[in-house]
């Protein structure tokens, strides 16, 4: 029997039925992810297992390195060979690591290669996928349709045109590839060069010239509402933690002066600016009828000398240890207060995290709609299955698990979508523990739909996305 069998983590009767019958077939609806768009759009085509599995995966990375791998070999200029060489040699060294079930799992659901990966196997391995890449089922697009990805939504600057949205649009693909406004650049008055450069591409995106705060406003409001012309209903913002130095507007104007003159903004006029752009983005989203994310706790680039190397996102960032609870109140409140709080899914990344973050969403539902204020699925680091496990625990003892609306890969690989079968099987697992442990009924007929829910339609209910069935 192949390690990844078709009870892979369903540990008893329950589990395995509810798995079988409710969650394995219902389609993907991931809604927030790293992918390129332009791969998409051009239907790439990948020239072997390195590009698709290898190429932009720093969770790989991490693990080659921590084995001893040198960066070469791992970033550098080695051939792809030697870069898929030097992971299957690590792979037997991840046992307990969640890279060595996601491994297993994907080399089987893509390309049946049941055999686990070593140095022994790797030739093998590498032939088999490089022969099933090569075929049309395996560009992007075939990757789409094999997987059954109903949406996917990629992580979009602003200033972007969306002109890979727009050409994939008129393929008549049955997925649907939609953008998320990610302004986080908006707030990094902290770095004057980087954000004035970032302002002069706005300034371009929107053909406004930014002479001031409130053009500066009103071109972020032009392309928030070019972006929701383009079936765009959903926001993302990655932040240490939320801000709540709230000010006027005068004050952000006065700072955003400071910045675009190159002079020194002290960390308190950073967190004023953020705090009033952060309540600008939430009423543009509540008054368009978009669903915001707060990605919340990860301490980045800790490596010095990497990041100069290698750049951001390259497997340098870790959990923080930010206070969360405080801000993250005070800025739901502050919205909510003035009838413009959106629809809003929180991630933490820190696990202590997660009883807080669980029980602030209670605190700012108002029957408008089921789950309006979400507590998002395990994230980054958390996206294993013990941290699939607590944020459900949390999610479930604080609050309603029937209106979750689930999995998301948070991936930048086109391998990476059986992170919905690894979570599904996951929440499958957990509730037939239940069952049998005589927690919650043996009842199908009201666990089933709930997990059919939670791995698709609540998703799609809750994103309200126009097109989308």
């Amino acid at each position: 029997m192949p390690f990844i069998n078709e009870d892979f983590l369903l540990g008893n009767k329950p589990a395995r039925r509810l798995y079988h019958e409710f969650a394995a077939d219902e389609p993907i609806f991931d809604y927030h992810c790293h992918i390129s768009p332009k791969d998409i759009a051009e239907n790439r085509q990948f020239k072997n297992l390195f590009e698709i599995w290898l190429e932009g995966d720093h969770y790989k990375w991490r693990a080659m390195r921590s084995n001893g791998v040198a960066e070469r070999v791992v970033t550098g200029n080695a051939t792809p060979q030697e870069k898929f060489n030097a992971w299957a040699k690590t792979v037997p060294h991840t046992l307990r690591n969640p890279l060595y079930h996601w491994t297993h799992l994907e080399l089987q659901r893509y390309f049946g290669i049941t055999n686990l990966l070593s140095e022994k196997t790797a030739a093998k391995v590498w032939q088999t996928a490089n022969e099933k890449l090569a075929t049309p089922a395996f560009t992007t697009q075939g990757i789409l349709k094999k997987m059954k990805v109903k949406v996917v939504c990629t992580t979009d600057d602003p200033v972007d045109d969306l002109g890979h949205h727009r050409a994939f649009a008129k393929s008549g693909h049955p997925t649907k590839m939609l953008p998320a406004f990610r302004p986080d650049k908006a707030l990094t008055v902290n770095q004057p060069a980087g954000f004035n450069k970032w302002v002069e591409q706005l300034a371009a995106a929107a053909n406004v010239d930014i002479n001031g705060f409130n053009a500066f406003i009103s071109a972020l409001a032009q392309r928030h509402e070019y972006f929701h012309s383009q079936n765009c209903r959903l926001s993302d913002h990655g932040m240490n933690h939320c801000f709540a130095d709230f000010c006027s507007e005068k004050v952000a104007a006065g700072i955003f002066d400071k910045a675009r003159k190159r002079e020194l903004v002290s960390p308190l006029e950073h967190s004023q600016f953020a705090s009033f752009m952060m309540l600008f983005f939430g009423q543009l989203d509540a008054q368009r009828g978009w669903t915001k994310q707060l990605h919340l706790g990860a301490l980045r680039n800790n490596n010095d000398r990497l990041l100069q190397q290698l750049g951001p996102d390259t497997g340098f960032d870790s959990i923080g240890d930010f206070p969360q609870a405080q801000t993250l109140s005070a800025y739901l409140n502050k919205l909510d207060s003035d009838n413009l709080l959106p629809k809003t899914v929180i991630y933490n990344l820190n696990p202590a995290d997660n009883y807080a973050f669980a029980t602030m969403i209670g605190n700012f539902q108002d029957g408008t709609i089921p789950g309006k204020i979400q507590y998002g699925s395990g994230w980054w680091f958390l996206d294993q299955k013990e941290g699939m496990e607590m944020q459900i625990n949390a999610l479930s003892n604080l609050g309603l698990l029937s209106r979750f609306i689930g999995m998301i890969t948070d991936s930048r690989s086109f391998m990476s979508y059986p992170r919905h079968e690894y979570f599904r099987r996951t929440l499958c697992n957990l509730l037939g523990r239940d069952i049998k442990n005589g927690l919650i009924p043996d009842d199908e007929k009201l666990v089933g739909p709930m997990i059919k829910n939670i791995c698709y339609a609540n998703a799609k209910n809750y994103m309200a996305f126009p097109g989308v069935k």
